[in-house]
């Protein structure tokens, strides 16, 4: 694991809606990074840091849901708290299947802001304890069906949903609800984090 501290990760490109968000942060004795735009953020980001992210779902350049899918592939486990417009609530919902902790719409309160980054910074310590228990992981995956453990193989092995259902000669949609249903019965926050728990279990004990 990093030796840094853990801190929650702002993406936002609004200088302005940044700053401000920085300040209620720092206010709430909390440790801020603020990045400016998707790239800036991945090029500094260590997956095995601890922290959780606040993440604009519409970034320009590369939008929040297409990070969260690049951090699927880096195997992060940082849990994500979308900030969205009114407008964006469909886009939110598919970002939370995929693994999102939370969204929260503009205009919101600073105090409920903070709650739920609060939230987010619990899930992030329940993932990294998990992580450091790997029997556990291993019972839990022993009861999954034989289909779940294949699906779940194979996200270890860095593979995409796509490729899964064609490999298993099965629709998308199938191996999306298939992952979804992985994710609540392992208790993970995003594919990456599913891909880290079979790695984990895998490991020889």
């Amino acid at each position: 694991m990093s030796n840094h501290p853990a801190a929650v990760f702002v993406v936002e490109d609004d200088a302005s809606v940044r700053a401000s968000l920085r300040t209620a942060l720092i206010a709430a004795g909390l440790n801020v990074e603020t990045f400016g735009s998707a790239a800036e953020f991945l090029a500094a980001f260590e997956p095995d840091r601890a922290g959780c992210l606040v993440l604009d779902i519409r970034l320009a350049g590369m939008t929040g849901p297409e990070l969260q899918m690049r951090l699927d592939e880096r195997r992060a486990i940082v849990p994500i708290l979308f900030l969205t417009g009114h407008g964006d609530v469909v886009l939110a919902v598919e970002a939370m299947q995929r693994g999102a902790v939370d969204f929260i719409q503009h205009p919101f309160r600073d105090c409920d802001f903070i709650e739920r980054v609060g939230l987010a910074l619990e899930r992030d310590r329940s993932n990294r304890a998990a992580l450091a228990a790997p029997a556990a992981i291993r019972e839990r995956i022993e009861r999954l069906s034989a289909t779940d453990r294949e699906v779940l193989e194979r996200l270890a092995l860095g593979e995409s949903e796509a490729l899964i259902a064609r490999e298993l000669g099965q629709s998308l949609r199938a191996v999306e609800i298939v992952c979804a249903q992985l994710m609540e019965k392992l208790c993970a926050c995003s594919r990456g984090h599913l891909a880290r728990l079979a790695a984990e279990a895998a490991k020889p004990h």
